[in-house]
């Protein structure tokens, strides 16, 4: 491997900070145009499959990220050995997810043919690039370079752009849409290989690392209940509402899910220094780091928060016309969800950080058994109004 010098946590966070941006800005406008060109029908249809295929993109990693960061930051930390485990694990999990979200799509889109085509169409490609891209993701996170992580995401969105373009000027039918929406991942994912492969060598005849999946269910269970959070809305409602209430919902849901990547960049920079003071019994500037974490991403959240709550109409107007203006009213109320992760992400990273993962996923699973009933009961009784209440 070769040798890597890691940057300071301001340089990850500048990295991270620019190419989030321009990344969820790119993202936000392929969702805008794929709006106004799928209209509020398919686009409630890509909404559901989007929401499920960001869920299988999970069971890929299912926390593996957070364990070989944890592995990585240990004293002199074999990374070979890591991103061998590492692999041969995420490998397993990959053939796992796409055999259970074929039975998924099979059972529950059987009554609506169009959409289980439209779900196959997506998920495997989307779910391969997920995977690939996760495994570039982690790696960078591990040595602390994070711009590949910005390059990552930059070439995303790009990708995402180009076959939207295409597909709007060929006037592809919505199952290709949806199917060159998810390709753009695979192709983003074999990047990120790339990148990898530049950096370290792909070996599998490596041993696996002894106590690797050291506490690997806590952290299954709590990073598939982190990313499946922001998927309740669409997967639920798509059994309460209307497909075409389900795109207005997503339509105002969409703009905090980008927004919301903001906040979670100064995470990302502080939780692999965390994780190394807590293991050299440096708990002061453990302390320290966590309660400066907090109050950066406090401000990050009431800094995003406060427009998209007193402009919604206007937002919604500007980027989406005047037919979509029945989502201002969720958008301003999903606009608090920004301060409210923000705030308590801050808190949850010092709880992992220090090996205390079981607390976090006890309120996580809490939050999202909650979650459940709650859409059900909002959205049969409030509409989308009430899918936002229950978000």
């Amino acid at each position: 491997m070769k040798e890597v010098i890691p940057n300071s946590i301001s340089k990850n966070i500048f990295h991270l900070l620019y190419s989030t941006a321009a990344a969820s800005f790119l993202n936000a406008l392929v969702l805008i145009y794929l709006a106004s060109y799928l209209e509020a029908f398919h686009y409630g249809m890509f909404s559901v499959v989007l929401a499920s295929a960001m869920v299988m993109g999970y069971f890929t990693d299912a926390g593996l990220t957070e364990i070989a960061i944890r592995e990585g930051s240990k004293k002199e930390a074999d990374r070979v050995a890591i991103l061998s485990s590492y692999l041969k694990v995420r490998a397993l999990l990959l053939l796992l997810t796409l055999a259970g979200g074929a039975c998924y799509i099979s059972f529950f889109y059987n009554d609506n043919p169009e959409l289980t085509k439209l779900a196959y169409c997506l998920t495997i490609p989307m779910v391969f690039g997920l995977a690939f891209q996760g495994i570039g993701t982690m790696f960078f996170q591990l040595v602390q370079k994070m711009q590949y992580i910005g390059f990552i995401k930059m070439f995303t969105a790009l990708l995402l752009i180009c076959t939207l373009a295409m597909s709007m000027f060929l006037s592809l039918t919505p199952v290709i849409v949806c199917f060159l929406y998810g390709f753009s991942y695979f192709i983003a994912g074999i990047f990120a290989l790339v990148l990898v492969a530049r950096h370290i060598p792909f070996r599998l005849d490596v041993p696996f690392l002894p106590g690797f999946l050291k506490n690997f269910t806590s952290f299954m269970l709590s990073g598939l209940l982190f990313i499946i959070t922001p998927q309740l809305g669409p997967i639920i409602l798509e059994k309460t509402l209307t497909l075409k209430e389900v795109g207005l919902f997503a339509v105002a849901y969409r703009i905090p899910q980008a927004l919301q990547q903001l906040p979670l960049i100064v995470a990302g920079a502080y939780r692999p220094v965390m994780f190394t003071h807590f293991h050299r019994k440096r708990m002061d500037q453990h302390v320290d780091l966590n309660v400066t974490l907090i109050k950066l991403m406090a401000i990050c959240g009431m800094v995003i928060t406060i427009p998209l709550f007193y402009l919604s109409d206007e937002i919604i107007l500007f980027l989406f016309g005047e037919s979509w203006l029945l989502s201002s009213q969720a958008l301003k109320i999903l606009s608090l969800l920004l301060l409210i992760q923000a705030v308590g992400v801050g808190l949850a990273d010092g709880l992992t950080t220090r090996g205390l993962q079981k607390f976090r996923t006890g309120i996580q699973l809490f939050s999202v058994l909650t979650g459940i009933a709650v859409y059900i009961f909002f959205s049969n009784t409030y509409g989308i109004t009430g899918g936002a209440l229950a978000a």
